[in-house]
């Protein structure tokens, strides 16, 4: 299963996993793939820590870092107390009628304007931030791969990588953007199709693939969408992809960040289940249907604020739900393969189920061969 992709970053399966958790990220790096950690949220801080106990976790092996690089509109730096007091009394408000008319005990006050105070440090992404999560990513020489998660990766970002001879990928949900991805010098691109969790588009990945693989004009590009079976492993090499991009299926293992209260709900969900909304971020993304998510796309409900600040309002909604332990008032981030989630289980073994429906495919498929 070498592909360009696999002998450019020494690894030996054509797996990425994209997660927040860094256990997640060590385990299928471990295995073989490439974890990448998504830290775009994390203070520098936190990111030079996470990166230092995962080049001990997997000794020596390749893995990468998915950041944020927002572009030119978010250079100027404001502080948390300025981003809190741009949100309209009346967003604070109507969660704070939802979350009361859901029983949900409030925080105190005090709670409340300490934790939003936090999270906007946390949540708000500019140039300034980006620069330092990069420096603290390339000055270890354990990280293979950074890939930028919004809008065309800057030139500062490429060649800042390259110098230290890091690869760049970056994601994409249109053909468009894939040209202009290219253009910007990136190494690898990751085409996203609409069924994935998160942030995504609106064209669906057997469609996306391929005309991502054409404008990437020799760019290698990897699978992502609604990936979670070792058929679609095949179909994505067939089509002309080099890998496949992971996340939503590492949800439900043992080694996820999630609580099993919030694992459970993702077993219980349907793929129709995991719907299309800007209630987590401001933007388009896939997420699991709650109250939470109902309330907001009620027609009575304001409209979601732009980004950042639609994720800055939803840290308090998260708090009050985490404390109350009633996650049907808040959601989480997953794909369409949410349907085929329906029990716990790890990370090796859903590798080692990856790899026997890989080989199964591939014997049918030649089976079809030998008829023809």
């Amino acid at each position: 299963m070498q592909t360009d992709v696999t002998e450019s970053l020494g690894i030996e399966l054509p797996l990425f996993a994209f997660s927040h958790c860094r256990d997640v990220v060590a385990a299928v790096t471990k295995a073989g793939g490439m974890g990448v950690l998504g830290a775009a949220w994390m203070t520098p801080e936190e990111l030079d820590m996470s990166i230092e106990w995962l080049e001990r976790e997997v000794d020596g092996k390749p893995f990468g870092v998915d950041l944020v690089f927002p572009g030119t509109a978010m250079d100027d730096e404001r502080t948390p107390e300025e981003y809190l007091a741009s949100i309209p009394d009346r967003y604070l408000a109507f969660v704070k009628d939802m979350l009361d008319g859901g029983g949900l005990n409030d925080l105190t006050p005090e709670d409340r304007d300490a934790y939003m105070v936090e999270n906007a440090r946390k949540m708000a992404m500019t140039n300034r931030k980006s620069r330092d999560q990069l420096d603290v990513t390339l000055a270890r020489s354990s990280v293979s791969l950074v890939v930028g998660a919004l809008g065309v990766t800057p030139d500062w970002v490429v060649k800042a990588a390259h110098a230290r001879n890091v690869q760049v990928g970056a994601l994409v949900g249109t053909a468009r953007h894939a040209v202009k991805q290219r253009e910007a010098g990136v190494d690898l691109i990751v085409a996203q199709g609409t069924e994935a969790g998160g942030s995504v588009g609106t064209v669906a990945s057997m469609v996306l693939w391929p005309q991502v693989v054409e404008a990437a004009a020799g760019v290698p590009v990897l699978a992502a969408g609604g990936v979670s079976r070792g058929s679609h492993l095949l179909a994505a090499l067939s089509l002309g992809c080099q890998g496949v991009w992971t996340g939503s299926l590492w949800l439900g293992t043992a080694e996820s960040e999630l609580s099993l209260e919030m694992r459970e709900k993702l077993f219980a969900a349907e793929s129709e289940d995991a719907l299309l909304a800007r209630v987590m971020t401001g933007k388009p993304g896939r997420m699991l249907r709650t109250k939470y998510i109902d309330a907001w796309q009620a027609p009575t409900a304001p409209a979601p604020l732009s980004w950042p600040m639609q994720s800055i309002l939803n840290g308090y909604s998260y708090k009050r739900a985490e404390h109350a332990r009633d996650l049907d008032y808040w959601t989480y981030a997953v794909g369409q393969v949410v349907g085929d989630m329906k029990g716990h289980t790890t990370v090796k073994s859903e590798i080692t189920r990856l790899l026997n429906e890989y080989v199964d495919a591939l014997d049918r498929l030649q089976q079809v061969t030998d008829v023809s």
